[in-house]
């Protein structure tokens, strides 16, 4: 997937639409035929020009500022022009194509975020914090994207890596110069290296897990019988008007969703067609997307209507769904209207799940519910460790650290060099894919084509 990096890209990088300013970028190793046909002069590096940027009968297309950042010292490490007028859409429209008429290409989505790692400007944790930056849904996720768009998350990869190849090449010398006598299976190196790889690597395994928990998020499915409240949870929990809330069992037919934050967590959270049996064929539907976004769910919120009488086995709140979560580990029973003085409590011996006593209505025991999906999401806090991480971050972390595991089992039993070499050989490849020193163009391919235009 390299770049033909005598292309010359351009893309609008502001949102489109109407705004105070707008943003043409160009980047690439020969952009001086623009600056002669888009401004008559060669702007002066890093320095502000305020002039018009010509069409090409040579008429004024707006007037605004041009920067120009020389390479290397740019965001993509080639040349690179920016201009900036006025935010009409028709204005910003007409200044791109006259960069395409002198010879620009519409950049693909992140093809300038894609130079910059090809150029060496950023590694590949940092090229996607970029994007994490921009997508940020909360303060503390933004912190962690900051943290690693300015290198901290690579920075503690690296030192691993470090550790790791140092041990390996410990390791293969002992294998390749025998007469040196190195015994490493008696002197004790590779064993502590090995320890203190795993430690380090646990430590950072805590900090990731919690940013991709800061990016991601979780899903959270309210489910239950008709009438239970879940529309009434859903707009409470959101503290929107999103569902309809009626008396009439069944009013909730199509699968509805709303994201909410809780300390920086996003919940995505899912309200579902009442279950229960029917001869209604829309109503059948709707409870069919129901379960498959039951079995999909990370937390599963089954609502109790409180105010009548109640068993809180799965087998008999609702029996053609016992096979696909009663055992789970992700099902939490909410008991609903709990206000009501037909509400008389609840012995928590009756369940093997955990069990949250609320009113949606009057909001009683909100707070505890989301302390609890909290707990469940397995947050901690947005300590000083914490960065944006992605699903592929955490994979890699923990294959490394399977392959560390594995180098110490062969190291205590059969304490064969070669298979230990090659398990940190493997360790170490793994570990590159993070930052992206062992990479491959399809994983590039895939985040890159994730990016906006114009980044």
């Amino acid at each position: 997937m390299l770049v033909n990096s005598s292309d010359v890209i351009a893309a609008l990088i502001t949102p489109p639409g109407r705004g105070g300013v707008g943003i043409v970028r160009l980047s690439g190793n020969n952009l001086e035929s623009f600056f002669d046909a888009l401004l008559g002069f060669i702007p002066k590096p890093r320095f502000a020009h305020y002039h018009p940027f010509f069409s090409a009968d040579g008429e004024p297309i707006d007037r605004g500022i041009a920067l120009y950042f020389p390479a290397p010292d740019s965001y993509t490490g080639e040349h690179v022009l920016e201009l900036q007028g006025h935010g009409g859409p028709v204005v910003m429209d007409c200044l791109l194509r006259r960069t395409i008429e002198l010879g620009a290409r519409q950049a693909r989505p992140g093809e300038f975020s894609e130079r910059a790692f090809l150029n060496g400007k950023m590694d590949l944790t940092q090229v996607e914090a970029v994007a994490d930056l921009i997508d940020a849904g909360s303060e503390q996720a933004a912190r962690g994207a900051i943290k690693t768009l300015q290198g901290q998350f690579s920075r503690r990869v690296t030192q691993i890596l470090e550790h790791l190849i140092a041990l390996r090449v410990y390791v293969e010398a002992a294998i390749d110069f025998p007469e040196e006598e190195i015994d490493f299976l008696s002197d004790g190196k590779v064993e502590s290296g090995l320890l203190a790889l795993s430690k380090e690597l646990e430590e950072l395994l805590a900090g990731v897990s919690q940013g991709a928990l800061l990016r991601e998020g979780i899903s959270v499915v309210i489910a239950g019988k008709p009438n239970a409240g879940k529309s009434s949870l859903l707009n409470a929990l959101s503290g929107l008007d999103t569902a309809i809330v009626t008396d009439v069992p069944g009013t909730t037919r199509d699968v509805l969703r709303e994201q909410i934050t809780i300390d920086g967590i996003p919940l995505h959270i899912i309200d579902t067609a009442g279950l229960r049996v029917t001869a209604d064929a829309v109503e059948r539907k709707g409870i069919e997307r129901a379960e498959g976004e039951i079995k999909r769910a990370d937390q599963i919120l089954f609502l109790v209507d409180a105010s009548k009488p109640f068993d809180l086995s799965v087998d008999a709140v609702f029996p053609q769904v016992e096979a696909d979560f009663s055992q789970a580990e992700n099902l939490t029973f909410v008991l609903n209207k709990t206000d009501s003085s037909a509400y008389a409590g609840f012995q928590i011996e009756q369940s093997k799940h955990p069990v949250i006593e609320i009113s949606a209505k009057t909001g009683s025991g909100l707070v505890e519910l989301k302390q609890h999906l909290k707990n469940c999401a397995g947050y901690v806090s947005a300590g000083e460790g914490v960065f944006s991480a992605r699903r592929r971050h955490i994979t890699a972390l923990n294959q490394t650290q399977d392959s560390i595991t594995q180098a110490l089992k062969q190291l205590l039993t059969t304490g064969a060099g070669e298979l230990i070499a090659e398990d940190l050989k493997q360790a170490q490849q793994i570990l590159g894919t993070i930052t992206g020193d062992y990479t491959s163009d399809d994983l590039l391919g895939e985040i890159f084509s994730s990016f906006c235009i114009g980044k």
